[in-house]
């Protein structure tokens, strides 16, 4: 019993250290969305289109008009996990603190960064979306004028202006901060907050690593084959589905172990990145050549 209330209680940080480190926690959905998602494998989403308006006639009176509701289903495209040994401790509350910090140290270093490497790329292949494939950006006037034309573009596709985030490289960033001039900061004063993005994780396309195959057992992933790095992305919040749909943490105790005397601990998280059909001109991407 004891045991089991210590790692009641080192799980429940798990998800505090998910939201301190990941770069695109903020795109999380409401909580509803991840409620009604929350018992299948698949959220189903009404879309409505119907006609405008028509000439009224005193003598005819309205022109009946078409409204169509369709579905769209969208599915956990993020389903990874791994399952960790730690030798066998004097008690419970010493293995707890290895677990507390393999955990911690697992989160930070391998599954936030594949799990916002992972959502970038989804959202830069999502068909539709605004984008710009230019030559690298080396100077403050070039990024500012890559900028404008993405904030414009926006505007001419009637985004709203509220809620759009700008995830940009950090040498980028440091360039614009830099110059510090008026026209930089009035380009940053678009969004409603920027976010700087490692290289590291920002690509338009990643290879995950199955963790099985030849020079594949160390899991995590990599830049895919033809992949192009990421400038920057602007993303309208409500133009993705994105949410955890299952985090879950398993503690098998030496006990039970059947394999080792060691303490056994499993982390799985399943979740979706997606965007809503109507809504792709919410996501901008300007990317390498």
């Amino acid at each position: 019993m004891n045991a089991i209330a210590l790692f009641k209680q080192y799980t429940t940080l798990l998800d505090e250290v998910y939201k301190n480190a990941s770069l695109t926690s903020d795109l999380d959905g409401a909580s509803d969305l991840a409620r009604q998602g929350s018992n299948a494998n698949e959220l189903i989403i009404p879309k409505i289109s119907m006609d405008g308006l028509a000439d009224y006639s005193r003598n005819g009176g309205y022109v009946n008009g078409d409204v169509t509701l369709t579905n769209e289903t969208v599915k956990c495209n993020f389903d990874r996990g791994r399952m960790f040994n730690v030798d066998n401790m004097d008690n419970a509350e010493s293995a707890g603190i290895a677990f507390g910090r393999l955990s911690g140290e697992f989160i930070r270093t391998k599954v936030v960064p594949e799990l916002d490497a992972f959502r970038f790329a989804t959202y830069a292949g999502i068909p539709g979306i605004s984008t710009t494939a230019g030559a690298t950006l080396t100077t403050v006037a070039d990024i500012i004028a890559a900028l404008r034309a993405a904030t414009t573009k926006m505007d001419e596709d009637e985004v709203p202006a509220e809620n759009r985030y700008l995830y940009i490289t950090p040498t980028l960033m440091g360039i614009i901060q830099d110059a510090d001039t008026t026209k930089s900061r009035e380009v940053l004063n678009n969004f409603a907050k920027i976010t700087k993005v490692p290289q590291t994780r920002f690509y338009t396309a990643i290879e995950q690593l199955d963790g099985t195959s030849d020079g594949e057992k160390t899991g995590g992933f990599k830049k895919a084959s033809g992949a192009a790095d990421i400038n920057f992305m602007i993303v309208h919040k409500p133009a993705v589905i994105q949410y955890t749909k299952h985090l879950d943490t398993k503690v098998i105790t030496p006990e039970m172990n059947q394999d080792a005397d060691a303490w056994k601990f499993g982390y799985r998280m399943v979740g979706i990145a997606d965007a809503y059909e109507n809504k792709v001109a919410g996501i901008y991407l300007h990317k390498k050549a």
